[in-house]
């Protein structure tokens, strides 16, 4: 595996400085560099589990970094949770200051991945065109391009503008090149705090619980009830709207089986269809064909 942890952490880098913020850069660049299954991903990371784990054991390690950070969601099977609206709300109710609530109603309204989240800055935000500029994302210590490599922009709907709009309001750090989401200095955000605030703020909420990144599942399922699909994929920075059909499946269409009832039975009636006694479909072309059978044997 030296060709996976090394480079990503160095040689000379203590296994006490490792982070769990760093473990989850770590699987985000394991993602980024696309060579990768999930399923290889979460085997790397099971096997960083047991480094520490054993470290904890036989060298008395204080905690276990890689416990805490997140698994890479099998993409490929569709299955995630998200909150509904209601959720959100409870969600961002329950938090523990006024950035967090921010930080997860805007993370399920617009589907921001975290790195790109903690890399947005005021001038980032639109709020005269409502909009949300996705320019960075904050990946191994270090600001990047998102993921995608492209910046793209995301609507502002009304409760992130909100969110948003009453953080900007705060005393310090409110100039276009600052951060939105900080710490008490004005630096980027801590995952390894950010995560226990989440989870505590889902429990309190009385909520399932949710990986922080099915936030941005949240978006994704409710974007495809509004938008196109070639819209989303763009809003949501997917490389391949095979990815971004994942959440068309998941969206249930209860009201599927009526809309096609209501296709078939128009077709078949003619005082629904507005086509009064006139036949249609197949019966209309046997009757045509009967007409000229005797014609052509004249």
């Amino acid at each position: 595996m030296s060709c996976y942890l090394l480079p990503a952490f160095g040689e000379d880098t203590t296994i006490e400085d490792i982070t769990t913020a760093d473990v989850d850069a770590y699987r985000s660049g394991l993602v980024a560099g696309g060579r990768l299954s999930d399923r290889t991903i979460n085997k790397t990371l099971v096997l960083l589990h047991g480094i520490f784990k054993r470290a904890e054991r036989e060298h008395g390690l204080a905690g276990n970094p890689v416990a805490g950070a997140e698994r890479q969601p099998y993409r490929r099977s569709g299955d995630f949770q998200v909150l509904d609206a209601a959720e959100v709300a409870q969600l961002a109710s329950a938090a523990e200051s006024a950035q967090d609530a921010a930080l997860f109603t805007v993370a399920a309204f617009t589907g921001l991945r975290l790195g790109e989240l903690l890399a947005l800055r005021w001038t980032d935000v639109d709020f005269a065109d409502r909009l949300v500029h996705v320019r960075r994302s904050y990946v191994l210590k270090r600001e990047d391009t998102p993921k995608s490599g492209r910046v793209r922009s995301v609507p502002l709907i009304d409760q992130a503008g909100r969110a948003l709009d009453g953080l900007s309001r705060r005393e310090h750090f409110t100039g276009d090149d600052d951060r939105v989401f900080v710490d008490e200095a004005g630096d980027v955000l801590s995952q390894d705090r950010l995560r226990p605030r989440y989870r505590a703020a889902l429990e309190r909420a009385g909520l399932k619980p949710l990986r922080f990144h099915d936030l941005r599942h949240t978006f994704g399922t409710l974007a495809v009830q509004a938008f196109p699909l070639s819209d989303v994929k763009a809003y949501m920075g997917h490389a391949d709207i095979s990815t971004t059909m994942l959440y068309v499946h998941h969206v249930p269409q209860h009201d599927a089986a009526d809309k096609l009832s209501a296709l078939v039975t128009a077709a078949q009636d003619p005082l629904v269809s507005g086509r009064g006694d006139r036949p249609s479909g197949v019966a209309a072309s046997r009757r045509g064909q009967h007409r000229r059978g005797p014609a052509r044997r004249g």
